[in-house]
């Protein structure tokens, strides 16, 4: 099972493919936190737009880096240009990304907000986030009881169905084993003679 950070659910949306951390060098280079499932991919959706759309920019060079992409775009061709830029989000609309390539693969935004429920149908919680931190998706699970967010690994075992026409998931949370109590009498330390 596998989810990216892409949108495929109804209406017209738009969807923040990376956002600008920072600047590189003096010529007007920005860094770029990509979030599309390559990271030179970002390059490939053409112009990306700033969270109001009032602002469109065009990636004409982009390279991976140790900190992220590093981007030329066009009309930013200073430092204090690009210093300007830090924390714009990059956003396209959904209709410019591809189908997902398998059945069973699902962009993350289509799971965001979907209920949670156990193999009997009882409701658990709601799907409040996903997560990569590079061993494999996660999600993470607010449930109703309203105790913390849990988070699980995201894979045909702990998340056997995924409806996204109901708007609900199925959990087989894996069983969890509660550490061993301590001994009501425990030993009483000797001391050496």
């Amino acid at each position: 099972m596998s989810a990216s950070d892409k949108d495929r659910s109804g209406g017209s949306k738009r969807l923040c493919l990376g956002i600008i951390t920072g600047v590189h060098g003096i010529h007007g280079e920005v860094v770029i936190k990509s979030y599309t499932q390559n990271p030179l991919d970002i390059k490939a959706y053409g112009p990306l737009d700033d969270e109001s759309a009032e602002r469109q920019f065009t990636i004409t060079k982009a390279r991976l880096a140790k900190k992220g992409i590093v981007a030329r775009l066009k009309g930013v061709e200073h430092r204090n240009e690009a210093e300007a830029l830090k924390g714009t989000g990059l956003f396209v609309d959904q209709s410019m990304l591809p189908e997902p390539d398998e059945e069973d693969e699902y962009y993350f935004t289509d799971l965001m907000g979907l209920a949670v429920v156990l193999a009997d149908d009882q409701p658990y919680g709601t799907v409040t986030a996903l997560h990569n931190f590079g061993a494999g998706d996660l999600i993470e699970i607010n449930p109703v009881d309203g105790k913390a967010t849990e988070i699980f690994p995201f894979d045909k075992a702990t998340v056997p169905r995924v409806d996204l026409e109901q708007g609900k998931i199925t959990l087989n949370p894996p069983l969890m084993i509660a550490p061993e109590a301590p001994p009501k009498n425990p030993p009483k330390p000797v001391k050496p003679t």
